[in-house]
């Protein structure tokens, strides 16, 4: 009976060194891998040769007219030389690249309250259409967290007409939009500064529309037609 009992612990032993190897020792040849998972994939590390190109080079020059996500878009002059503005329809686009409240929702150590970009109809309609196509997913079309997102399991989506986010200021809704919170992701190098703005106005409209506006919110001109419609 004993004799079993040293073949069974022999065997554990023979089967421990196996898979643990010898560990501290150097071997010339690699180990053998029983599951290597993705540990050897083909692809390219930075500043190491490759064999894939004719040129033996890793790094690759990027793509003509390629721009960094995340930096201010540089503006491009004519390339003829002459003076006038550029045609390029890069010059309007700019993402994060300042400490200003514009690019970070704070006057100083605080959140800011106010837009930085003067509101008008179309600001309010770029808005609209920034905010259907990011955030509409998960927060809904009228901002009340029932997007398609929540029925497939994503949860604690914020309602954006919960009184917290009411009270809560412009610049802290735009550092939301820029770095994210809790399971929200951040869009910082997806939507650039003028449109997360734009969101904030829009959201502000979604607010209102639902029980947040007063008269005072009606234009002057509508406000008066509204009046002498009550007379």
């Amino acid at each position: 009976m004993l004799k079993y009992f040293f073949y069974i612990f022999g065997l554990i032993v023979v089967l421990i060194v196996t898979v643990a190897g010898f560990r501290g020792q150097k071997f010339e040849k690699p180990p053998i891998e029983i599951f290597p998972d993705m540990d050897h994939q083909p692809k390219v590390k930075a500043q190491v040769p490759s064999d894939f190109y004719s040129d033996g080079r890793g790094n690759r020059e990027p793509v003509v007219g390629t721009v960094p996500m995340g930096y201010q878009m540089p503006l491009h002059k004519p390339v003829d030389g002459s003076t006038g503005e550029s045609s390029s329809p890069y010059t309007d686009i700019r993402f994060s690249s300042g400490v200003s409240y514009t690019d970070t929702g704070k006057m100083g150590n605080q959140w800011g309250t106010g837009l930085p970009m003067e509101v008008t109809p179309e600001f309010i309609a770029r808005g609209q259409e920034r905010y259907n196509i990011s955030c509409q997913v998960c927060h809904g079309a009228a901002g009340d967290g029932a997007g398609i997102a929540g029925k497939y399991g994503l949860v604690a989506i914020a309602n954006l007409h919960q009184q917290r986010i009411r009270d809560m200021a412009d610049g802290e809704i735009y550092n939301t939009i820029t770095h994210g919170k809790n399971t929200m992701m951040g869009y910082g190098d997806r939507i650039q500064v003028k449109d997360r703005w734009a969101i904030v106005a829009y959201i502000r409209a979604l607010q209102k529309s639902q029980g947040g506006a007063t008269i005072n919110d009606v234009p002057s001109e509508e406000r008066a037609k509204l009046e002498s419609q009550n007379q």
